[in-house]
């Protein structure tokens, strides 16, 4: 069974940064893409960022770009997202994803493609 848990949201002012992190187990982690999406109040969970198994290639939703970075240490089994110049239509819940087939050479931008969920951790961003 794979554990994903996130931390690293909050509360920051427009403008401001954030680091989240997700520490993966459970299987081999350096074998799995891995993906960060989101979920605003009344609003469907949307693509973030994602990011190969090996860290080579990353993928980012077109309104994050040179915003918000994702990496991975697969020593450490954990992925992060680094957000900065936060904007207040950044808030929602953050939720990062392990993908569903092992040595995919790419991290797909669909959920279904994800068949592990961290808890989630909140953004909010204040204007």
């Amino acid at each position: 069974q794979v554990q994903l848990v996130e931390s690293g949201g909050g509360l920051v002012q427009a403008g401001g940064s954030l680091r989240l992190s997700c520490a993966a187990s459970g299987r081999t982690f350096s074998s799995y893409a891995m993906g960060w999406f989101r979920q605003a109040p009344g609003k469907e969970r949307e693509f973030v960022a994602g990011i190969s198994k090996n860290g080579v290639s990353t993928y980012y939703k077109d309104s994050v770009k040179g915003r918000f970075t994702i990496s991975r240490d697969n020593a450490k089994n954990t992925v992060y997202l680094q957000k900065n110049s936060l904007e207040p239509e950044d808030t929602a819940v953050y939720y990062c994803a392990a993908d569903r087939v092992q040595f995919r050479g790419w991290a797909s931008r669909r959920p279904d493609d994800y068949n592990y969920w961290g808890q989630g951790t909140q953004v909010t961003v204040s204007s």
